[in-house]
């Protein structure tokens, strides 16, 4: 993030709460270098797919992901665009890569490509 951009105490505060839970924070990891299906999301945190996609929609409605629609399967993926990724990325930088989650899934066949 470049010194000259600021984010607004309001703002950052909102984005820290929304963060603050663990799920979600490990959601933004796991989606900062690969997009998930909520089914993926359901294998890795041992959640139900309600309680998946309640996680989501609290990061869909302040548009911190996007999802996108592949045949039967809708993924979700960070929002680069977002005018707080800059901050977002600082405070993922600092977290430890998820890759095992994904290759877990991957060891169990239960990663879902879409070409």
């Amino acid at each position: 993030m470049d010194r000259g951009e600021v984010i607004e105490f309001q703002r950052a505060s909102q984005l820290l709460k929304l963060l603050g839970d663990k799920t979600r924070l490990t959601m933004m990891k796991l989606l900062q270098t690969h997009d998930c299906c909520v089914c993926e999301f359901v294998a890795i945190f041992n959640m139900s797919q309600p309680a998946v996609s309640q996680h989501l929609r609290k990061l869909r409605d302040i548009e911190l992901v996007k999802e996108e629609r592949k045949g039967q399967w809708i993924f979700y993926s960070i929002n680069t665009e977002h005018e707080d990724y800059p901050f977002i990325q600082s405070i993922l930088a600092y977290l430890p890569e998820q890759d095992e989650s994904i290759a877990a899934l991957e060891t169990q066949g239960l990663r879902i490509i879409c070409e």
